[in-house]
């Protein structure tokens, strides 16, 4: 093993797909595994143990998951870059993955001379995103940003999916039906909705109301 050699520990809890991904990376000569785990923690000791320049995760795995172990190896800076190769694609997996610290997020349909060269790019400190990846954040990115409703516009959303009137709601509140209004057109503003039903959608969707029946 030479210095000019990148050095890399490969987790996945799938034996074969961990064997597989290993003899892709075997026969190129700036390439040396130098271990190989089936769980967040193990990877988290052998990373300690050999200081790779890359580890090379799973998100899915047992004991820890990928998005787990990279939090613990970003913290412990140990001067290893975590890239994530996986299955799955979800906004969620992505985002949890990249917030972890991982510096690259591919896919397990990459071909070998991509993940060869996003090794690389990875150990020089360079982002590697899979192209459909890269697309998710680019698209979450250009959302518009809306504001958090306040506790009284929750309230109000709540009594309209409890099928309440503006005047129900009011007295319920303790609010003028007018002020309901109010609270209505600013619900409808920060949703980017226009109406009523929509907005209750929406909001049971993004976890704002819970879903149950009538309060």
């Amino acid at each position: 093993m030479t210095a000019d050699r990148l050095t890399v520990v490969v987790a996945d809890d799938h034996a074969v797909m961990r064997a597989g991904v290993i003899a892709l990376l075997t026969p190129d000569a700036g390439i040396d595994i130098v271990g190989e785990a089936s769980d967040g923690a193990h990877a988290i000791e052998l990373v300690e143990r050999h200081r790779p320049h890359v580890a090379l995760l799973d998100l899915r795995m047992p004991v820890l998951d990928g998005v787990a172990a990279t939090t613990e190896i970003v913290a412990r800076r140990l001067g290893t870059r975590v890239l994530i190769l996986t299955m799955y694609d979800t906004d969620a997996d992505i985002e949890r993955g990249v917030e972890a610290g991982a510096i690259g997020y591919l896919l397990k349909d990459t071909t070998r001379e991509q993940l060869v060269d996003a090794i690389h790019a990875a150990s020089r400190g360079e982002t590697v995103l899979a192209p459909r990846v890269a697309e998710k954040l680019v698209a979450r990115m250009r959302r518009p940003v809306q504001a958090a409703l306040t506790t009284r516009e929750l309230d109000v959303l709540g009594a309209v999916a409890d099928g309440l009137s503006n005047a129900d709601i009011g007295l319920r509140l303790c609010i003028a039906e007018a002020t309901v209004k109010t609270h209505l057109l600013r619900i409808f503003a920060k949703l980017d909705v226009d109406d009523r039903t929509r907005a209750v959608v929406i909001a049971l969707e993004r976890g704002l109301l819970p879903r149950s029946g009538p309060r």
